[in-house]
């Protein structure tokens, strides 16, 4: 239990540190793909180790976690913007923002929300995941102009790739899942 709190915190000032930080959101497909993730993983890790009293406090008000995880989506959706993301390499408060609203409305209540939602749910959460990667890769992929100014047209071009790609090996991953076979009963009586 206290590893995922040394691990959570341990990539929390990775991704926040300023050497470590300034390399991850020096490139555009290292400030999405790799620093929003970290940050992500360790507000999830952190929330995952909270004492039993407290998650039960909070799960009063996060019935099937559906508060959670429409918290989890806007905030998300946020950081996904071109603007946003200029703004955090810009400004000082809104980097502050990035550094404290991932973890915290992000990755806790995601961690905290995933177990108790049904699985319809799950999957629609899933679906929304994959059509926002989608729309994102193809939006990075087609612009002709810029749409972060803080990058180079190539890096976001590349994103725009590895977003797609990333959304077709979800999509192959989960398609395969559907048509795997179950495993074979054990009836050997013992």
């Amino acid at each position: 239990m206290k590893y995922r709190v040394f691990l959570g915190s341990g990539l929390f000032i990775a991704a926040v540190l300023p050497p470590a930080a300034a390399q991850l959101e020096a490139n555009l497909v290292w400030h999405v793909l790799l620093q929003l993730p970290m940050l992500a993983l360790a507000g999830w890790l952190i929330a995952r180790s909270l004492p039993a009293r407290l998650l039960g406090a909070i799960g009063r008000y996060n019935e099937y976690g559906i508060p959670g995880i429409l918290i989890v989506i806007f905030v998300s959706l946020c950081w996904m913007l071109p603007r946003v993301l200029d703004a955090a390499l810009e400004l000082p408060m809104v980097a502050l923002a990035k550094y404290v609203s991932v973890p915290l409305l992000v990755g806790a209540p995601l961690a905290l929300s995933w177990p108790h939602m049904h699985a319809i749910a799950r999957g629609l959460v899933w679906i929304e995941l994959l059509a926002m990667l989608l729309r994102l890769g193809w939006l990075y992929l087609v612009a002709p102009t810029r749409l972060c100014n803080n990058y180079v047209l190539g890096d976001q071009i590349l994103l725009g790739k590895l977003l797609l790609i990333i959304t077709a090996t979800i999509v192959v991953c989960w398609v395969a899942r559907l048509f795997a076979p179950l495993p074979a009963p054990n009836h050997s009586g013992t």
